[in-house]
């Protein structure tokens, strides 16, 4: 059953409510004016806004963000929700366009029935109900939320008509009865999460929100079709980036590897922490789909102990290829697990291997000098593995770009400076700048990330 938001119920609930302060917010989106309001409840909400004055009120509707209160996501970074994530977002779009204005509406929290009874509705999604099932179990309403604050904070800031970035055709609608001409909609490109996927499939099959931006283009990649006229937006977006990977036939391999602005992977003592706030993770799960299998060294496992699995975009997990000539991996780790992804296991002829392995896994050996790229290559096409993605760490991109093996190399920096530190990309490079390595670049923007793309391939 769906379920619809009352939109009478939000219009006769007008609220009043009373500018109070301005001042200005410095945020690593840019600085923000924030003014604040009381409304007649006494609940205080906030509205950060870029480029809106008198004169820009004049031009076309601005971006506009009602955003509902949720400490859980905006302040702790939740992944149980994505609220933080469409925050985020909302200013990032509102900064690239330098005008636009977040709402942030007090009150709201957990659809409008409060912080504890929304912790509540989280112990009976622990045991399995979904998000609607669990308000209603509790005797509560599946969404609470009234917008006549948001309206009449918009008003007072003379705006009349919005483009709305929301993906919940509720809020379009209460906007509307309140006065406020939603002129466009658009959801926000956010990716989902393994820990929210099940939240978020549930607002979308039972309280009508949409569909993630480019659902329908990422479906048509994973299929090996690229869609020949993409809506503008995210799915644009998606077919321009991945496209030529999708519709790869033969042997391809990609590079991807994220470092610091001076180009190291992890600090001297080996700690890697700001890879667990990763601009590029999304895409980074996408390339993992759209592949046959993922390459990774050992040093990069023993390290992060990843999964190299897909877990936050639809899609397959590839094939995992771990390349570990001593064998030091162990049972315990994830790329070893049991969970039906299968795995090469690439260790030297005398190197020990623990017993007990799954089913899944696969022990290769080879001679210890004979653990070049392009043999492990050579493995993989034998299996019909051809779309590759070779994934870290710093040693192993570098000797797959060393070897001229890298079709394209995704180069991710972050914006820290480590001074000292675990390496990235390495090779041996030329005495004059005029013979270092390059090709033709796109460049994409994942957040504060910078992700330069090498097409190596072109240079042949």
């Amino acid at each position: 059953m769906s379920i619809k938001s009352p939109r009478a119920d939000a219009a006769a609930v007008p609220a009043t409510v009373e500018r109070v302060a301005e001042t200005v917010l410095p945020t690593r989106h840019g600085t923000f004016r924030l003014v604040g309001y009381r409304d007649d409840g006494g609940t205080e909400h906030v509205a950060l806004m870029q480029g809106i004055d008198d004169a820009a009120l004049a031009g076309p509707a601005p971006l506009v963000r009602v955003h509902s209160e949720c400490l859980t996501g905006d302040a702790f970074g939740s992944w149980r929700c994505d609220c933080g994530e469409q925050l985020d977002a909302a200013l990032a779009a509102i900064s690239a366009e330098g005008r636009g204005v977040v709402v942030y509406v007090r009150g709201h929290e957990g659809r409008g029935i409060g912080l504890l009874a929304k912790l509540k509705a989280y112990a009976l999604q622990d045991q399995g109900i979904d998000t609607v099932d669990a308000n209603t179990a509790l005797g509560l309403p599946v969404d609470a939320r009234r917008y006549g604050q948001a309206a009449e904070i918009l008003q007072d800031l003379g705006i009349g008509s919005v483009r709305l970035l929301s993906g919940n055709p509720a809020k379009e609608e209460a906007l509307e009865d309140l006065g406020i001409a939603v002129v466009e909609r658009r959801n926000l490109p956010v990716s989902d999460r393994a820990e929210n996927a099940g939240y978020l499939a549930t607002k979308r099959a039972r309280m009508r929100h949409d569909a993630p931006p480019g659902a329908d283009a990422w479906e048509s990649l994973l299929d090996g079709v690229v869609p020949a006229a993409p809506a503008p937006g995210e799915a644009e977006e998606l077919t321009h980036r991945y496209g030529y990977l999708a519709q790869a036939s033969g042997q391809l391999v990609v590079g991807q590897l994220r470092q610091s602005l001076d180009g190291f992977i992890a600090s001297r003592s080996g700690d890697a922490g700001f890879h667990e706030d990763r601009g590029d993770h999304g895409h980074l799960q996408r390339l993992r789909a759209l592949v046959d299998a993922v390459v990774v060294g050992a040093s990069t496992v023993l390290a992060e102990d990843c999964s190299l699995a897909v877990e936050d975009v639809p899609g397959r997990s590839p094939v995992r290829v771990v390349l570990d000539a001593a064998a030091r991996v162990g049972v315990g780790t994830r790329v070893l697990a049991d969970d039906g992804v299968p795995t090469l296991w690439i260790v030297a002829h005398d190197a020990a291997v623990t017993d007990g392995l799954p089913s899944s896994v696969e022990v290769v050996r080879l001679p210890v000098e004979d653990f070049a790229p392009r043999r492990v290559l050579d493995i993989l096409q034998a299996r019909g593995l051809g779309k590759v993605l070779v994934e870290g760490g710093g040693k192993t991109v570098s000797r797959f770009l060393e070897a001229g093996a890298l079709d394209r190399l995704y180069l991710t920096t972050a914006p820290v400076l480590v001074g000292d530190g675990i390496p990235g990309i390495r090779f041996s490079g030329s005495d004059a700048l005029a013979e270092a390595r390059t090709a033709p670049v796109r460049r994409f923007l994942f957040g504060q990330d910078i992700c330069t793309e090498f097409n190596f391939a072109a240079t042949r």
